[in-house]
């Protein structure tokens, strides 16, 4: 077929990843696509945000036909998705993170509900951890300011039932499709007239909230998020984002995202008033990391408060309106 017609040819999905740094994982990603996606015409779309880690030589010696947007600065998240959207020519659309990595026909399974499930907004699967944990973000609910004031792992453990996390999809033992609040940004499945409806990802947000948005925005179009439990991908978590470098950074960022969506969702009173809350959650946090720190240390985890208070601290500057390089994106 002629390059100029190819490029006009629809097909069944477009499966579109986001690369930052993470050239290895994302080898790993298309591999396991192309080794367990059967019976669906599909291509893959990679833009790499502006991490030149290589990723482009990758593609050509291994994978040719995977389509590659070269950015030329990191755009952020939801920008990065809506280029490559734009470039794709798929009438469903996977938005994947490029470390995670395919298990059986999961593919499959999220395009078969996503065609067959009443009034199907979104579609996400159940996402595990390397250790082959659940992911407790896989599905969830949306944000309010009590369960972003009481959100721990610690919490979490001792009431994982409670509708403040929105945990319960994959706590009942059932191979179901259950509708939920909102599934990770990680793994996103949705038609294509469905994405342009909703006016694509929302670039209010840099990094973080903007599949919360996204979900959020669906529901108000009157369709239904739905979680698949027998869709099941490995999500590496953090390879693109888990470097001790960027660890203020995405603690700050995801205080900024929230705080933009409750701005936007909510109200701008409804904003500050989540602000004020985790003024207060970080002046308790920081008053903990101060009193256990001792023992930790006593313990062999003397490194533990020093991050962690490095963490709170820059919360509590946010707070305050000490981190004003949060509004250059």
């Amino acid at each position: 077929m002629p390059v100029e017609a190819d490029k006009l040819r629809t097909m069944d999905l477009s499966i579109i990843l986001v690369n930052w740094n993470s050239k290895d994982y994302l080898f790993k990603s298309i591999a396991s696509i192309e080794a367990e996606t059967k019976g669906i015409d599909f291509e893959i779309v990679v833009i790499d945000s502006a991490s030149y880690d290589g990723c482009d030589e990758m593609l050509r010696q291994t994978y040719p036909h995977v389509r590659f947007i070269q950015s030329d600065k990191n755009i952020g998240f939801a920008k990065a998705n809506n280029e490559a959207f734009k470039v794709s020519r798929g009438r469903d659309i996977l938005f994947l993170n490029p470390d995670t990595e395919i298990e059986s026909a999961a593919i499959n399974e999220l395009y078969v509900y996503s065609q067959s499930l009443p009034n199907a907004g979104i579609v996400g699967a159940k996402l595990l951890n390397s250790d082959r944990s659940v992911q407790e973000t896989c599905a969830r609910a949306f944000p309010t300011i009590l369960n972003q004031v009481l959100e721990s792992n610690c919490l979490r453990s001792i009431f994982p039932g409670s509708s403040l996390w929105g945990m319960q999809s994959f706590l009942v033992s059932t191979d179901a499709p259950k509708g939920v609040d909102a599934v990770s940004g990680a793994c996103i499945m949705m038609k294509r007239s469905v994405f342009e409806n909703v006016e694509m990802f929302s670039t209010d947000y840099f990094m973080y909230s903007e599949d919360i948005d996204l979900c959020f925005k669906v529901r108000k179009a009157g369709l239904n998020t739905y979680y698949i439990p027998t869709a099941v991908i490995v999500h590496h978590g953090g390879g693109s984002s888990s470097q001790t470098s960027v660890n203020t950074f995405s603690s700050v960022m995801m205080l900024e995202s929230r705080w933009r969506y409750f701005r936007k969702t909510r109200s701008l009173r409804y904003a500050w008033l989540y602000r004020l809350a985790m003024l207060g959650v970080s002046i308790v946090r920081i008053g903990i990391v101060l009193l256990v720190w001792p023992a930790q240390g006593l313990r062999g985890k003397k490194y533990w408060g020093e991050s962690t208070l490095k963490k709170w601290l820059a919360k509590l500057r946010w707070t305050l309106g000490g981190e004003r390089w949060v509004n250059n994106y």
